[in-house]
């Protein structure tokens, strides 16, 4: 029997997230939530100052116990990162030596791009307070900065993580514009419906006196036209605009705007119970 090999081909392997000697454990929590939230799953600790298991990180991490739960600890940021061929450090300082440095969206597409070749990669995330040392990212390949403001350049780790995350996925798109959500498909409406609405509109607004003077009733109604026509509205639409001018409509031939119904409609009332009690 034929077997579809496709179905047997990995999808690329996300990055490791690596964090060297995180301070705490909400802080893990919350770089969980952000992996989960942009489909990554590896992660990788180094040290964690308040040990691990760390009930704080599970409660922070929003329901992303499985990154939780699967993540690893090791002693030294080396051993983190042993088996991945291509490691991106994050770093806002600037760093002598001669490593490359991109931004985020090419390193996004580079690790996407590496990821289809079937290399492991990792990103390396630094400490809360100071970021990474100098040693740490000499390990890395190449260094990865946001362009942030220099005046204040210090990110949350879950910030910088899920910035990550997010250029990891928008790399993986047909369009970097797309998205999982969409508005409602809709039709535009015919033009019939588009022109009874406008016979309703150009009738709602004679009895309230709109066009004047009388002789620029054809230039304004043109002007209305442009208005509505511009947009291309669905039917739906226009039946919402149609509720509206029916509204008025109920409303106004005999009492414009409404004038005095909360009165009108409680003596109305009032009048219907005297006569329920006459009965």
């Amino acid at each position: 029997m034929n077997r579809d090999d496709s179905a047997d081909t990995p999808m690329p392997a996300g990055p490791a997230i690596i964090l060297a000697e995180p301070q705490l454990g909400e802080n893990i929590g919350m770089v969980a939530r952000a992996m989960a939230n942009f489909g990554l799953a590896e992660l990788r600790l180094v040290n964690p100052r308040d040990g691990w298991p760390n009930d704080k990180a599970r409660a922070a991490a929003s329901r992303a116990d499985h990154v939780v739960d699967d993540a690893v600890v090791f002693d030294t940021l080396e051993a983190a990162i042993a088996d991945l061929t291509f490691v991106y450090a994050t770093t806002a300082r600037p760093r002598d030596g001669f490593k490359p440095v991109h931004g985020p969206v090419e390193a996004g597409r580079e690790l996407r791009g590496r990821a289809g070749l079937g290399q492991r990669t990792g990103i390396i995330f630094g400490r809360e307070k100071f970021g990474l040392s100098n040693e740490e990212v000499a390990l890395a390949d190449v260094i990865v900065t946001f362009p942030v403001n220099p005046a204040f350049s210090s990110l949350n780790i879950a910030q910088a993580v899920l910035l990550m995350s997010y250029e990891w996925t928008k790399a993986g798109l047909d369009k970097e514009t797309d998205t999982n959500f969409r508005g409602p498909a809709v039709e535009p409406a015919a033009k019939e419906h588009l022109n009874s609405f406008m016979g309703h509109l150009e009738r709602a607004l004679d009895v309230r006196g709109y066009f004047r003077p009388r002789e620029k009733k054809p230039k304004m109604l043109d002007n209305l036209r442009s208005v509505f026509t511009r947009p291309g509205f669905a039917e739906a639409e226009i039946r919402v605009l149609r509720g509206v001018l029916s509204s008025l409509d109920y409303f106004s031939p005999k009492e414009p705007r409404g004038a005095g119904y909360p009165d009108r409609k409680a003596e109305a009332d009032r009048a219907a119970l005297r006569d329920d009690a006459d009965e």
